[in-house]
């Protein structure tokens, strides 16, 4: 039996030990996915200025990634209808698992750690019936699948955590099939909704917007420390309509619908690509859109506050300042102080749709 001593004496050697943490990987600031000049796909660590803190090669385009929140390890997923997602070890730049959707399922492109980081939730597709899934992976058991459960719509895209490991789910309402690539097939009757599911799969609370709305497809999310929910979506109706594309909500509240001027709201072209709260105080939320090269921002009631423009941007994240975005042309820049300041060009490289900020210790 080991002595008072030599308990004691392993105890203070195991606080001394270092924590291997996201610093032992550079402390990235942000993970972002980029297909580069020659045709090569990568997943970068950038830091706070968007210089490169870590590049890992990705077999083909990637869409968002997920940060476990203590070890230096992100989960890169395939952009839709895509099948694979990938475990990188992000001190090594090693693969360490390779997670392929079960038969007939596909990826969405997005996933979140729940249950203190031992599981992976994932968005799916099961292609048969063409109603969302939310796949269970085990990081103890090597990423080893466990489990699903319903999404409670069509299409979930972006799924985010709350507090007591609620899953927030954006199911876009539309419907597609690898077989017809990202055609959507039931624009005459889709229903998107905003589900708040259980780890178990229990729905909590569900919103739907009016029948006038049911073609603005909700896709990307943004969760603020006290429960507050910005929602961004694509408008799939008459492209002459103009349609609002953020929304708020808290649960048990009805959501709040918010539009800048009617041309401003016009020039982002029905598309919201992604969105955040500010890295400040939360107080202001934001939106981009690639197709009008556009950046709005609101206030957390819904107030528009600011339009900025920029070619091709839609990666969008927290910043310490205010928010950095992130373009098709290599760009990287901070929003804050009511202007866009220019922070780092990446020459032939074409980041994707998503920055994430890495939360983590």
């Amino acid at each position: 039996m080991p002595t008072r001593r030599q308990v004691l004496g392993t105890f203070l050697a195991g606080l001394a030990a270092p924590r291997i943490g996201w610093a032992a990987a550079g402390s990235p600031a942000y993970l972002g996915a980029a297909k580069e000049a020659d045709g090569q796909f990568a997943l970068f660590g950038l830091d706070e200025a968007g210089m490169d803190v870590f590049r890992i090669p990705l077999p083909d385009r990637g869409h968002a990634a997920a940060c476990h929140p203590t070890v230096p390890e992100a989960v890169a997923f395939a952009r839709r209808p895509g099948r694979f997602a990938i475990v990188l070890d992000c001190v090594t730049g090693q693969v360490t698992h390779q997670m392929d959707a079960p038969d007939g399922h596909h990826f969405y492109g997005h996933g979140v750690f729940i249950g203190g980081g031992d599981i992976l939730a994932t968005t799916e597709n099961h292609i048969d019936s063409g109603q969302g899934r939310i796949g269970l992976w085990s990081r103890s058991q090597g990423y080893k699948r466990i489990g699903e459960f319903a999404s409670h719509g069509i299409g979930p895209h972006d799924i985010r955590r709350l507090d007591g490991d609620v899953l927030v789910v954006a199911n876009g309402g539309i419907l597609t099939h690898p077989d017809h690539g990202r055609d959507k097939l039931n624009l005459d009757t889709m229903r998107p909704n905003l589900a708040y599911l259980s780890s178990a799969g229990e729905v909590l609370d569900m919103v739907e917007l009016d029948p006038e709305l049911r073609h603005a497809s909700i896709r990307h999310l943004a969760v603020r420390g006290d429960g507050l929910v910005a929602f961004a979506m694509q408008w799939q109706g008459d492209a002459l309509d103009v349609a609002p594309l953020l929304g708020l909500h808290r649960r048990g509240d009805a959501p709040v619908l918010a539009e800048a001027d009617y041309a401003e709201q016009r020039a982002m072209n029905g598309y919201a690509g992604s969105i955040s709260f500010d890295g400040i105080d939360g107080r202001t939320v934001a939106i981009t859109s690639p197709l009008g090269g556009r950046v709005h921002r609101f206030d957390d009631r819904g107030t528009f506050l600011s339009s900025f423009n920029r070619a091709d941007v839609c990666g969008l994240a927290p910043a310490l300042n205010g928010f950095v975005i992130s373009d098709g042309l290599g760009g990287f820049s901070g929003l804050c102080d009511g202007r866009v300041r220019p922070l780092n060009l990446s020459d032939g490289r074409a980041w994707d749709n998503h920055l994430i900020r890495v939360e983590a210790v």
